[in-house]
């Protein structure tokens, strides 16, 4: 099967790969953007704080997207990247249904995945009203009864947070240890500090959530839970390929500069695969920088390449 040829490939069509090829596209670049269809935020109905567009669904802001990339000629399709490796002329990329393609240059923007707390009933309402993110979805439970599940040692600053949307916030420790003073902390803002183990969470009949259930058979009532997921980065192409991680306090994450470039030369990485905390607007801030510098990475292979064709 012939081996098309790119400027650009990008792995992953998510707000952050998208950014970084409307920016390529638009400098007259030929790009491919391969995605398979799985953004992270996709069982969100809403989103917030991204400026211009707050309150639209995820999905139409990449529909959106695809569009304009599409508008100058940039191509975007479903696919599985299945491989890819580095040549003298780039990268070449596989694909599950055998297809192969070259990019000159190559981003990966594949996100990463949530792991949820192992609750009963939890995961059915992850996305509408078990989430992670005060700024993404404090504001839709303003006043309402919150729970923050602790998961993490961040996990109280989390409810201090949430306590900025409402007064009637409850920490629940599932049985864990908790330190005097980050106790304290909470109790003198209102923050009830709960203590019972939690069996699982109870659905309304219209199917919303309606209360944590302890181990004990009792019921809280609450309208929304928030905690801190786990989080792994979908970056096993970035190591396959070579690129360097580097250990942090929410474990290895693949090393890359301002720009997004990673210690493997003409490989980019940005968004959620090499950053737990880039949002929406982030994601397409780093794609936009990316996809700049990559066609200012281009343009200085070209003029290296004239120089030595003129002798």
């Amino acid at each position: 099967m012939e081996i098309e040829q790119w400027d650009a490939i990008i792995v992953g069509g998510g707000s952050a790969g998208l950014s970084a090829a409307l920016a390529l596209v638009r400098a007259r670049r030929r790009v491919l953007v391969l995605d398979a269809g799985a953004p992270r935020n996709g069982v969100a109905a809403h989103m917030h704080g991204v400026l211009g567009r707050d309150g639209w669904s995820p999905l139409t802001l990449l529909e959106t997207g695809r569009g304009e990339v599409r508008s100058y000629g940039g191509e975007v399709r479903s696919a599985e990247v299945t491989g890819a490796v580095k040549s003298d002329e780039g990268f070449v990329v596989s694909l599950s249904d055998g297809g192969r393609h070259r990019g000159r240059r190559m981003l990966v923007a594949t996100g990463l995945r949530d792991e949820m707390p192992d609750i009963p009933g939890l995961a059915q309402h992850w996305g509408t009203s078990a989430v992670v993110c005060p700024y993404c979805d404090g504001w839709e439970v303003r006043d309402q009864r919150i729970a923050v599940l602790l998961t993490e040692p961040m996990s109280a600053q989390q409810a201090q947070l949430l306590r900025q949307w409402s007064p009637r916030v409850t920490f629940i420790t599932d049985g864990q240890d908790v330190p005097d003073e980050i106790r304290r902390e909470l109790v003198a803002r209102g923050i009830v500090v709960e203590d019972r183990a939690v069996a699982g969470v109870v659905t309304d009949d219209t199917g919303g959530l309606q209360a944590i259930r302890f181990t004990d058979g009792t019921l809280i009532d609450i309208n929304s839970i928030f905690f801190r997921s786990g989080v792994r980065p979908n970056d096993d192409l970035l190591v396959r390929l070579g690129a360097v991680r580097d250990e942090g306090p929410d474990g290895a994450w693949v090393r890359v500069d301002a720009t997004g470039l990673t210690s493997v030369p003409g490989l980019w990485a940005v968004g959620n695969v090499v950053s737990s905390s880039a949002n929406v607007p982030v994601s397409m801030a780093s794609g936009s920088v990316a996809g700049a510098t990559i066609n200012g990475d281009l343009i200085k292979e070209e003029i290296r390449a004239a120089l030595a064709q003129a002798g």
